[in-house]
Parts: C-alpha cells; structure tokens; sequence
C-alpha cells in the first residue's frame, strides 16, 4: 500500500499483514498469470483466474479482460467447497487483468496488459505486461455490503493523484472496474462478476438435400404401397 517502486507482475504488492487478514477471511483472490501449451493448436497462451470476494469490512477480488475492455469467455467455470476463492479459468493470447484490494470503503487497484512475447528459436515465451493504471487509497462513499447495496455494480471508486488531483480510469475499463468494485463487496461470493459465459456451439444444419429426398422416398413408398 506504501508507496514504492514495483513490478506488478504478481498484482497489488500486499505487506504481510494484508495477506494474513485476507487469508483470515477466507478470502482466496489468485493474481497470478501463467503461460501454458496448447499440443493440438500447437500455440501458447495466458491462463488467468476469476477470483476473490468479500468478508465484512475486507475484499479482494482479481478478474480479466480483452484488451478494449469487453468481457472475456471463461474457458469453464470452478466451483470450490468454500466461498470468496476461484471463480471462472480464462484462456487467451492477451487479456488485460485487474486486482482490486478494498478496506472498509478505501480501494487500491491495479490494471495491468499481458500479452506473449514473440518465440524465439523454439523456447517458451513468456509474458511481457504493461500498467494501464494504479489507483491508490481510492473511495467510495457508500455502504455496499449494506443499506446502499442496491447501488453495487454501478458504483467506481474515486483516485487522486499523490498532489491531489482526481485520476480518471480509462472509460474503456469502467465496466471491468464497476465489476471488480462489486466483487470486492460480494459477501460469500461463488461466481464471476465479469467474465462471461462461453457462447453454444453451433450444432449443425440439417441438410436441405437429404431431407427433401427422404421425404421424396417415404412419398413414393406411400404412393406405391
């Protein structure tokens, strides 16, 4: 939470203290990105988790997005014996992550881009990411887990600058962040706030051809009979 020089690689930087009050709370929000193999498409991808929730007056929640903002297809959903963990498995080639830490109604957030370096001689790529935007002791001046619940899922926490002057999130983002925002206020939560749903897979058409002349032949079986 300190101000200080990091990566964010790994998300939000946690003191000890923070992670042992989320770990507390039964809240599991997994930051981390990993590149995987695909043997049949013969390509890499980034491999992320949907997670995190709320316990009282503390939440964390981790969730993931194309790189204009618009909601990713989870590859599945998981479903854990305990609240506030895993929620969805995305896949993809690039996605943009966001990380949001909330403290009673103070919020710090995280939106960083990953994407594949290029593959070099045949090795393993791995992720090059880029910080969209660090929001610090940002706040929203609502009771979300209470009277003002109603109002979650549209409410974005509001950042300075360290000289006081207000940030603006990137309008693209906003979705994501009202998401997030509403996750790090879900009490017990057990599903994805953002990722969406994999659309159906196209079953096959019928061939026009075949049932005109399956219908021809029960026709003349009928005439004939």
């Amino acid at each position: 939470m300190a101000r200080q020089k990091f990566t964010g690689t790994a998300g939000l930087p946690l003191a000890r203290r923070a992670v042992r009050m989320l770990k507390g709370r039964g809240i599991f929000a997994h930051s981390a990105v990993s590149v995987e193999h695909q043997q049949l498409a013969r390509r890499y991808v980034i491999r992320g988790l949907e997670s995190g929730g709320c316990g009282g007056d503390v939440g964390r929640y981790v969730s993931f997005a194309a790189e204009d903002g618009q909601p990713l297809e989870y590859l599945h959903r998981v479903e854990t014996i305990a609240v506030n963990g895993l929620h969805a498995v995305v896949i993809s080639e690039a996605l943009v992550r966001l990380d949001m830490l909330r403290k009673g109604r103070t919020y710090e957030l995280l939106i960083t881009r990953h994407v594949l370096s290029a593959v070099m001689d045949g090795r393993r790529p791995h992720v090059e990411f880029e910080i969209l935007f660090r929001g610090i002791h940002g706040r929203v001046e609502l009771d979300l887990t209470g009277k003002d619940t109603a109002q979650a899922g549209s409410a974005v926490p509001t950042f300075y600058s360290l000289a006081g002057e207000a940030m603006v999130i990137p309008e693209k983002f906003l979705p994501l962040v009202r998401a997030a925002t509403k996750g790090v206020n879900c009490v017990g939560c057990t599903h994805a706030h953002y990722l969406r749903k994999p659309r159906p897979v196209a079953q096959p058409r019928p061939d026009a051809s075949n049932h005109e002349d399956a219908v021809c032949g029960e026709t003349a079986e009928t005439l004939t009979g």
